[in-house]
């Protein structure tokens, strides 16, 4: 049988250059996102389409009883469970000067940011306990998309950055607990990607990335991102648990 995988956040952006990358390569991936269904039908398609027996789990991460509804519903329709991929998040709606941001903000970000895949991640690794203790032969991972921003200080993103630190913690908490049932946990750090989240800004990054922002001159993408969390997921990687895969052209790379 195919290994199942689950991609938060997956029906668009980062997501589905992740659910698609992992549809095309074997693998049955159901993506969760807040939309309605029918709004999704075209994603869920071009993921069937490369093979995969995909669905659609409806559910706010950051909501306890729609994390509870997302996981019963892999239950019911696969019976399996082997890949989660912690990739939905959501940005300040309003980018606020620290000295006047709102607890509003902050908890609604720190909610779906962190508080979400943490939790996710508790109910799934339980499930994944399960099925190891089960069948010795199992083989699961979990892969947190972070940001640069765990690091890279944005004042007037705070609690994005804040959100995003955390993960990073989240990531090795998860490595540490889970090793001894040889399940694997990976961050991947995206750095500037064109998604619908970036467009915004993508005058403000043209500019910066000609002017030698990142050492790769040029964009990351959505497929940057899909192709790391392949190799993780497919066990190049089994001996580095716990450890940060960069994608960001070198954007962090110590320089003079």
């Amino acid at each position: 049988m195919k290994s199942v995988a689950l991609v938060t956040g997956g029906s668009r952006g980062i997501g589905f250059g992740i659910a698609r990358l992992l549809a095309e390569n074997g693998y049955d991936v159901a993506i969760n996102g807040v939309r309605g269904e029918e709004q999704v039908q075209d994603t869920l398609e071009k993921l069937r389409e490369a093979g995969s027996d995909s669905i659609y789990c409806q559910g706010d991460i950051g909501s306890s009883e729609d994390r509870q509804a997302v996981v019963e519903k892999l239950k019911a329709y696969y019976g399996r469970f082997n890949i989660l991929v912690n990739n939905a998040g959501v940005a300040p709606r309003v980018r606020q000067d620290p000295l006047k941001a709102t607890e509003e903000s902050y908890d609604r970000v720190m909610g779906i940011n962190l508080k979400g895949p943490y939790f996710l991640t508790q109910s799934i690794a339980r499930w994944m306990v399960e099925q190891k203790e089960a069948d010795d032969s199992y083989s699961g991972t979990i892969v947190t998309v972070g940001s640069i921003s765990a690091t890279v200080v944005s004042p007037k993103r705070g609690e994005y950055c804040i959100s995003k630190a955390g993960l990073a913690m989240h990531n090795k908490i998860w490595a540490a607990r889970l090793a001894e049932y040889d399940i694997t946990v990976y961050e991947v750090r995206p750095g500037v990607i064109k998604t619908d989240m970036t467009s915004a800004v993508e005058e403000k990054y043209n500019k910066l990335i000609a002017e030698g922002l990142t050492v790769q001159q040029r964009w990351g993408y959505p497929e940057d991102v899909g192709k790391a969390v392949l190799s993780l997921v497919d066990g190049d990687f089994p001996y580095s648990t716990g450890e940060v895969i960069m994608i960001d052209g070198g954007l962090t790379m110590p320089r003079l």
